[in-house]
Formats: C-alpha cells, sequence, structure tokens
C-alpha cells in the first residue's frame, strides 16, 4: 500500500470507525451463531467445506467450496462471504457501494441503469423499477409499491381463478349432456330402423333397392350426428386441457414468495395468455324422426315403380330442409367480454384479438410431411417417407396434416405463411376421410370443406370441387377470420394493411379444424405465433 492510501485510510471519519466495528461486531456474532451448527473434525476445528443448502444464497469470489453469502452489492451485482466483503468494508473505494441482505439472481431485482433496487412497479409499462426510474423514464406514469402492485394483480388473478372454474364445471357438464345425447341417437336411430325394416318386408325386388337407398339415407344421418357429437366433445376436452395448464401455470406463479420474481414472471406469462376460456354452453337434441317413419309408411303404399325416387328423393329433400334428421344444438349462454364486446375487425390489431395457438396434430401428419419448430412448420419432403406409426387420424393419400387445435363457438383468427405453388389451407369438420384416394378426402373436394390456396396461375378457393379464381398480388402471409356463430370464414392477404381475398357464409355443424395439403415437393406452411 502506499504513503497516500495509507493516510486515506487512516484519515476516514470516527462514524466510518464505528460503522465497521459494528458490522465487524456483527460478522463475529454471526460467525458464533452459525459455528454452533458447523461439524467439527477430531482436532475440534471447524471444517469449511461444507456443501451450501438449496436456494442459499453463496459467495460468488469462493473459485473451490463456495461459501454462504453475508452480503450482496447492488453495484457489483455480485454476492460475498464475510471473508470476500472485507474490501467492501475496510477500502474507501468501495464506499459509494450500496450492501444488501445476499439475493439470489441478483441482475433480476436491480435495476441495469441505475443499479438500485427494485422497489416499484409502473402499472402503466407493467414493470418493475427503481426510485431514479420513477423521475426519469417513468415519469408522469402510475406508479405503485412492489407490494402494493402484487396485491393488486393477485386479486384480478383470483377473479380470473373463478372464471376458469365456472368455466371447467360448464364444459365438463357439456360433455355430460354430449354423452347422454349419444345415446338418445342411437336408440332414436335404433327405433326407426325397425320401422324401415317391417316397411320394406312387403315389398318386393323393385322394393329391395329402395329399401338400400332408404337405409342409406339413414345410416348418413346417423353417422352425421354422431361425428358432430364426438367432435364436439373433442373440442371441450381440449379446451379443459388447456384452461387446466393455464391453472397450473396461475398457481405456479401464486406460490412464487419474491414480489419481484411474481410480478416480472406475471408480465412475461400474461404476454404469452391467449383466452382459452369457453363460453357456457347449452346442448339438446332435435330429433323429429317421426317425419322418417311418416313417409316411410305413406310411401309403401305407393306403387313398386315410383318407390325408388320417392324415397332416394324426397328423404333427401327433407334432410338438406333441416326439416328430418338428428342434431346436437349448442348454443352460448354467456359470451366472454371479449367476445361480446368487440367490433368488427377492421385493423391487423383488431384480428389479433382474437388469435389462437396453432400446432400440427404428429398423429395425423402423411408420411411425406416432416413437422419442425414445435410442431409449427410443415414441409413436404417427397419423395423421403417418414416412417411415422400407423394411427386411425393419419392421412394415407392425400398429403395433407391437420392441427391439434380446433374453432367452435364465438370469432377465431390464425395466420400462415404459405411456401411453394401447391399449397393450401382450409377449414374442415374432424369427420373428414383421412384414408380415401376420393376428391372427397381432400380440403378441396367436399362440401365441408373451405379452402384457399395457390397454383401457377395465381391463387383460388375450393369448396365442393368448385374453384373460384381470385385476381390479387403476393402478400407475405394469410389470415384466416371465422365467426362461427354467424357462419363467416374470410380470407386475408396480410401485409401493410389487411387485403379481403374472398369469404365463405355457411351454416357451420361442427368444429372446424384448420388442414393443409402440401401437394408438391418443397411445399412448407408455417403457423405463425399470436402477435408475431
Amino acid at each position: 500500500m502506499s504513503a497516500e492510501e495509507a493516510m486515506s485510510d487512516s484519515t476516514q471519519p470516527a462514524m466510518k470507525n464505528k460503522q465497521e466495528e459494528s458490522q465487524a461486531a456483527e460478522r463475529e456474532e454471526e460467525k458464533t451463531l452459525d459455528n454452533d451448527n458447523e461439524p467439527v473434525d477430531t482436532d475440534g476445528n471447524i471444517q469449511s467445506s461444507i456443501e451450501p443448502k438449496p436456494q442459499e444464497v453463496t459467495c460468488d469470489s469462493c473459485m473451490e467450496t463456495p461459501r454462504k453469502a453475508s452480503k450482496s452489492c447492488l453495484i457489483c451485482l455480485v454476492s460475498y462471504c464475510e471473508e470476500h466483503l472485507r474490501p467492501h468494508l475496510e477500502n474507501s473505494k468501495f464506499q459509494s457501494h450500496r450492501l444488501v441482505e445476499p439475493q439470489l439472481d441478483m441482475e433480476l431485482r436491480t435495476c441495469q441503469h441505475h443499479h438500485l433496487g427494485l422497489e416499484l412497479y409502473c402499472l402503466t409499462d407493467s414493470c418493475c423499477i427503481c426510485s431514479s426510474c420513477e423521475s426519469e423514464e417513468h415519469q408522469g406514469h402510475s406508479i405503485t409499491p412492489i407490494g402494493e402492485a402484487r396485491k393488486h394483480i393477485e386479486g384480478e388473478i383470483q377473479q380470473k381463478q373463478k372464471e376458469i372454474l365456472k368455466t371447467l364445471s360448464a364444459a365438463e357438464q357439456a360433455i355430460t349432456k354430449l354423452q347422454s345425447n349419444s345415446e338418445s341417437i342411437e336408440s332414436s336411430v335404433a327405433g326407426v330402423h325397425a320401422v324401415i325394416e317391417q316397411q320394406f318386408s312387403a315389398l318386393q325386388a323393385a322394393v329391395e333397392d329402395a329399401q338400400k337407398n332408404t337405409l342409406e339415407i339413414l345410416e348418413g344421418e346417423h353417422k352425421q350426428a354422431l361425428n358432430q357429437a364426438e367432435s364436439i366433445q373433442s373440442h371441450l376436452e381440449q379446451r379443459i386441457g388447456e384452461l387446466k395448464k393455464t391453472m397450473a401455470q396461475v398457481e405456479r406463479l401464486t406460490r412464487n414468495k419474491n414480489d419481484v420474481d411474481f410480478l416480472q414472471e406475471h408480465r412475461d406469462w400474461r404476454k404469452g395468455l391467449v383466452d382459452v376460456c369457453l363460453p357456457g354452453v347449452y346442448i339438446s337434441l332435435i330429433d323429429q324422426l317421426a317425419t322418417f317413419n311418416h313417409v316411410v309408411n305413406e310411401s309403401t303404399q305407393k306403387l313398386c315403380e315410383l318407390v325408388l325416387s320417392t324415397y332416394s328423393v324426397q328423404l333427401k329433400e327433407l334432410c338438406k330442409s333441416e326439416k328430418l334428421g338428428i342434431k346436437t344444438m349448442v348454443q352460448p349462454s354467456s359470451p366472454t367480454t371479449q367476445q361480446a364486446s368487440s367490433p368488427e375487425p377492421v385493423t391487423r390489431d383488431d384480428f389479433l384479438k382474437f388469435a389462437i395457438n396453432l400446432s400440427f396434430n404428429p398423429d395425423s401428419t402423411h408420411k411425406f410431411l416432416r413437422l419442425t419448430e414445435d410442431n409449427r412448420k410443415a414441409s413436404n419432403t417427397t419423395p423421403w417417407q417418414h416412417n411415422y406409426p400407423d394411427t386411425s387420424d393419419r392421412f394415407e393419400h392425400w398429403r395433407q396434416v391437420m392441427t391439434s387445435e380446433s374453432l367452435y363457438l364465438g370469432r377465431h383468427y390464425f395466420e400462415v405463411e404459405l411456401t411453394g405453388e401447391g399449397a393450401y389451407v382450409g377449414l374442415t369438420y374432424k369427420s373428414i376421410d383421412r384414408k380415401g384416394q376420393e376428391s372427397s378426402s381432400c380440403i378441396t373436394g367436399n362440401d365441408f370443406s373451405w379452402c384457399f390456396g395457390r397454383e401457377s396461375h395465381g391463387y383460388s378457393a375450393w369448396h365442393s370441387d368448385v374453384e373460384t379464381p381470385l385476381e390479387v398480388g403476393e402478400f407475405p402471409r394469410t389470415g384466416f377470420y371465422v365467426d362461427y356463430k354467424k357462419g363467416l370464414l374470410a380470407f386475408y392477404g396480410v401485409g401493410e394493411t389487411m387485403n379481403l381475398l374472398h369469404t365463405y357464409t355457411t351454416n357451420f355443424l361442427e368444429p372446424l379444424y384448420p388442414v393443409f395439403w402440401l401437394s408438391k415437393k418443397d411445399n412448407a406452411v408455417v403457423l405463425v405465433k399470436p402477435g408475431d
């Protein structure tokens, strides 16, 4: 040490000396308390190589065996044991450093600009700040102590928990009703099946053909009704899983005892939070198969040569007019606040209020398609085939993949990035045939799929194997907006503005599943995360 430094150290104020003596006495007392619990060797010496306790703050300067930290420095952002803390206590050059009780993750609890503790919370910017930040970049903002901020946010979380529990209960009750409806469907269909068998027994050879056609109509209604109920139940079970996952995240968040950690984790959690709450539903069964019986009974009285045209034409028309058949009616009883209060979207920010997280279902992926990026990207790898296990959900002929999530009730929005000619995006029912080679197994070729894609001649919309060419320019992304209640599906070109490309209006019967057809080599599609 130089003469100048020695003189500087010897001329410190008396208050500084008293402070050091007091801190030294505290250190000796803490050592005495710690020594009572420390093991000793055979010579009575205290063993220093003690493993730190879990979550115990250790000294950052101990190289071999970290000791328990005595203080943390908000300037150095380092924790020190008694020995390595001495320069901060004895050297005047560290006099301006601020020492606090040992803390884990110092950089997360300290302002990076002012090196002060994060003791305040800015409600305007949703972040923890120090006292200097309040008078600088956060001047004029709504500021509150972190303790008060936590109490306020915990209140909001508790309210959210109540809403989730209420929605969970409603969804579980809806599943119970769906299961009961399925039994009613089976019972109703069985009754009509018996009537049909009885009436057709009176007919001869010509009647046998009519009997076959009529049973096919009935079985079609039967299958559609069961598929509808199964699809709705699958959607609700999926939403229940999402809600339970959100509940687990909320419970883990509330168990965090540190205010700063809690608020910062809450900010990150809220950014990624997507409203998965379901409205309450009321499910009823419309069973008007008595009309079916009447038609069958009346038709058996007609001439044999008129039987085929009577059954095949008249019953099909009744099904189309919804005067005949079995359907599960689902109506929201209490729409969510966001869905009820939001006007029709115009800007991209408006649409993003209804954005949903989507991911591809690996069990549905065709063997020539490869999933990457956490199942958010699908690529056509023809001629390389992947050794996927055989599942009932997997597409076998058409190179398609379905998402795990479905769209049902309310309004929904998602964006995709398509690569290459021959890439298509559509929405369909879960009951789409996965194994067939007919065009009806492709999202462009049936009456319950609505599709958008591009070929060499440009973009087109598809429904029921009918193509509608679209005269539009290029855009980096395509947006898909669904208003389930209104039966509206709209395609948008996403750029600086939202460009409406095409709309379909219909009456949706089941939850909608996004499906992607990558018909050519090197086709790819990316599911864009909400807000990206």
